[in-house]
């Protein structure tokens, strides 16, 4: 596990963007995989600016709301076409499918699709609670891509994004933290001071399920890079 530490998150989204773009143009990379939230947009806008040729990556996603349509303002299908797909062009990208008739049948389609697009890159975010993708604490590790009951402290973070509380999501189909590891490469990005005591635990605690982060120590290739304020507690 290396740690990179940066003054804000701009820089720190530079570093994340150099070490993509060496292994883009080295070949390594065919998938990438892509969060979302406040996190990674920094990332996002210096890709775009960028002269990173992307045109023959595919993208997955790591979650997706469950009930909402791709074309909903608060879908991250939607999220990630406004802040991304529409300005860098992709040989394809893949979301979960928020309005799947059957969850099971959803997240085992999600599945054979990394299956076949195996994740050369994942870019991560980490929640205050230590969650990655949608994997709540408690989630097992062993988990595969699946629908999740979201945390209270998890809408609370996301009602920002809606009209009113109550439209806020309580189900998200999630990669499953076994979907994660399954990366070849991991780069998590931790920004402002509510995510420090998330990044303390996932680098310095014990490996445990309450802060499923901290599975990311077993991985043979993480990066984590924090602005100063996530890195406090280090």
């Amino acid at each position: 596990m290396q740690l990179i530490k940066t003054k804000d998150k701009l820089e720190g989204s530079l570093k994340g963007l150099e070490i993509i773009k060496e292994d883009i143009q080295a070949g390594k990379v065919n998938t990438l995989g892509l969060a979302t939230g406040s996190t990674p947009e920094t990332f996002y806008a210096e890709l775009i600016k960028s002269d990173v040729d992307t045109s023959k990556i595919t993208t997955v996603n790591l979650d997706e709301y469950v009930g909402l349509a791709a074309d909903d303002l608060n879908s991250y299908h939607y999220y990630m076409n406004e802040l991304l797909f529409s300005k860098k062009t992709f040989k394809e990208s893949f979301l979960p499918n928020g309005m799947a008739e059957d969850a099971d049948t959803e997240c085992a389609h999600y599945e054979t699709i990394l299956s076949k697009h195996p994740v050369d890159i994942q870019i991560l975010g980490i929640g205050t609670n230590g969650h990655i993708g949608f994997n709540e604490p408690g989630t097992a590790f062993d988990s595969l891509t699946h629908k999740v009951l979201l945390t209270e402290s998890t809408r609370e973070a996301n009602k920002r994004y809606f009209e009113r509380e109550e439209d806020v999501p309580t189900h998200a189909y999630s990669m499953g933290i076994k979907s994660i590891m399954n990366a070849k490469k991991i780069i998590l990005f931790a920004f402002g001071k509510s995510k420090a005591e998330a990044i303390k635990e996932t680098i310095n605690g014990t490996i445990d399920v309450n802060c499923p982060a901290s599975i990311l120590q077993n991985h043979p290739d993480v990066t984590i890079i924090v602005d100063e304020e996530a890195g406090s507690l280090l």
